[in-house]
């Protein structure tokens, strides 16, 4: 593979729900995305980024970046809104503040309701004893 002047492309793969960047014709990295808001509706739909992967050969490179902001122009130019579930995805936006526009917060995690344990019914003096019968000789 010729790298002296690489050719990146990021593309739409809906059938597998993911971008994918290729490096001069070669896959080396996918973005996976849900789309759960798929029925029509007035508003932009919500697209959650959910996890970003670059061919372990091709790490650390910056090729990540490349990646992600690819995909948001992307999504951008088709009127999606992101939900940044992937936490390099999330990174990469801390960083990015031009991609504001086309992010949606998540949503903070809810907190389960604490359960109460039940409260034991203990036997105490003069309090809540079982009657023994006595025993015959």
């Amino acid at each position: 593979m010729n790298t002296s002047s690489p050719d990146l492309a990021v593309s739409d793969n809906a059938d597998q729900n993911r971008f994918e960047l290729r490096l001069n014709g070669d896959l080396v990295g996918i973005l996976g995305y849900y789309d759960f808001e798929r029925a029509p509706s007035p508003n932009p739909p919500v697209v959650d980024f959910m996890h970003t992967v670059i061919v372990e050969d091709f790490g650390h490179r910056g090729l990540a970046a490349v990646l992600v902001g690819g995909s948001l122009d992307l999504a951008r130019s088709r009127g999606w809104r992101v939900r940044p579930v992937c936490t390099y995805v999330q990174r990469f936006l801390s960083s990015h503040e031009n991609y504001r526009d086309v992010v949606v917060p998540l949503e903070p995690q809810r907190a389960e309701p604490q359960r109460k344990e039940p409260q034991r019914k203990e036997a105490r003096r003069g309090h809540l004893q079982r009657k023994v019968p006595a025993r015959k000789a």
